[in-house]
């Protein structure tokens, strides 16, 4: 992509009414656009590192066996009365609105029950087990207190993923592939080193839960860590029961503010149960199918990211997330440094490079603060000086200073 042809334009200044870093860094950078209090759209920069984020979890999300689908938003409510999740009193984050025959239907903020219907026309032997499916898809939840910028809004994007098992023992097998699907998710996310395996209370979902929660000062939660066990308790758990039961002891644990990246439930048969998923076992009796549940909200990823890798310039993309692998910067309109530049950008594009080229018309230092801003990995530099060694710049976000390579070393590195 050209700069000169991207529509959105970095700016100086933070809106005066965001108060997290995120939300600030990704708006004065041209990622994302916010239409009210949690409610923010995507632009093409961060559109891009929202559907790398959807590649890499997808990608590991079918390491392990899952099949993506896709269901409807619209919410029948006679499936969600079925397991008591309607009443407003039971799940107080509903969007719900009426057809024009008055007829009432949710906006989804999860997807067990519907997911269940479903399998429930693809399920009724012991061969149909197991089964695992996933969605990328776009949740309502009635916040009261939108807030965090995109790691807490009340329309968001996520994974949502649901396992189907025959027993409670194979729960527990995959449910440990998903851990470890979940760890490599946040490693190729670059905020692996921070986060960690937390059990947790399961809210509106289950008596308990694990959550995976990053160490961040922007954090909204409290948790208490074990460094050497690599485990972690969120503090609305923290009794000596539960300590005691999960190995811990509490004079070795380490309080940090850490923010909610991901979160795993074993249901056992509850929704399944409600709904009448069952299956016929190789006996012949009846048994009803045993259930897991996992999410990962991307905008909060993508949103504890910028709070975690940024410094007073802008936000360092990882590699993997970063909206493009590399930032061309031509500096000089006169023919043979743009005449130069074109080529590099040409030449890289042909090996596959994806590529943003700032052929803009403008000043070196407002150059540099934008690529420094947009936090792109590595930036190449095009100008008289680099022709006049017939070399290529090359800067690292990570680091302070650049140095000089030939065409072909800058092409290779990539």
């Amino acid at each position: 992509m050209r700069q000169s042809q991207l529509f959105t334009k970095t700016r100086k200044e933070a809106p005066s009414d965001e108060v997290s870093k995120n939300a600030q860094l990704l708006i004065r950078a041209g990622f994302i656009h916010k239409e009210m209090a949690g409610v923010y759209d995507y632009l093409p920069l961060g559109l891009r590192v929202i559907n790398n984020l959807r590649k890499i979890i997808g990608e590991e999300m079918q390491s392990i066996g899952s099949q993506e689908v896709s269901l409807s938003t619209l919410q029948d409510p006679e499936i969600w009365k079925a397991t008591d999740r309607w009443d407003d009193e039971k799940v107080d984050v509903w969007f719900k609105t009426k057809l024009k025959n008055d007829t009432e239907l949710g906006l989804g903020c999860t997807h067990e029950e519907p997911m269940v219907k479903m399998m429930k026309d693809h399920v009724s032997s012991y061969r149909d087990l197991p089964r695992y499916t996933h969605q990328f898809q776009t949740k309502f939840r009635n916040e009261l207190r939108a807030k965090s910028g995109i790691m807490r809004g009340r329309e968001f994007f996520m994974k949502d993923m649901y396992s189907f098992n025959k027993t409670q023992e194979d729960l527990d097998e995959f449910y440990e592939k998903v851990i470890v699907a979940y760890k490599n998710v946040y490693n190729r996310a670059g905020i692996g080193d921070k986060s960690y395996l937390t059990f947790a209370s399961g809210g509106m979902f289950s008596k308990f839960s694990h959550e995976f929660q990053t160490i961040c000062d922007a954090g909204e939660d409290h948790i208490y860590i074990d460094k050497e066990k690599n485990m972690a308790v969120n503090d609305e758990v923290m009794q000596d029961q539960i300590l005691q039961n999960l190995g811990l002891i509490r004079e070795n644990l380490v309080e940090a503010k850490s923010i909610e990246v991901g979160n795993i439930f074993k249901y056992g048969t509850r929704y399944t149960s409600e709904l009448g998923l069952v299956f016929k076992d190789e006996d012949g009796s009846e048994k009803t199918v045993v259930l897991g549940a996992y999410g990962i909200g991307l905008g909060r990823l993508m949103g504890t990211i910028v709070e975690l890798l940024s410094d007073d310039k802008g936000i360092i993309w990882p590699k993997e997330v970063s909206p493009f692998t590399v930032h061309l910067v031509r500096l000089g309109e006169n023919s043979t440094v743009v005449s130069a530049a074109d080529n590099l950008y040409a030449d890289l594009i042909k090996r596959g490079v994806e590529v943003l080229y700032d052929d803009r018309d403008l000043r070196p230092g407002e150059k540099f603060a934008d690529s420094d801003l947009i936090g792109i990995p590595v930036r190449f530099v095009v100008s008289e000086k680099t022709i006049a060694e017939n070399k290529v710049e090359v800067k690292y976000r990570t680091e302070t200073d650049s140095k000089l390579i030939s065409k072909e070393e800058a092409l290779n590195l990539i």
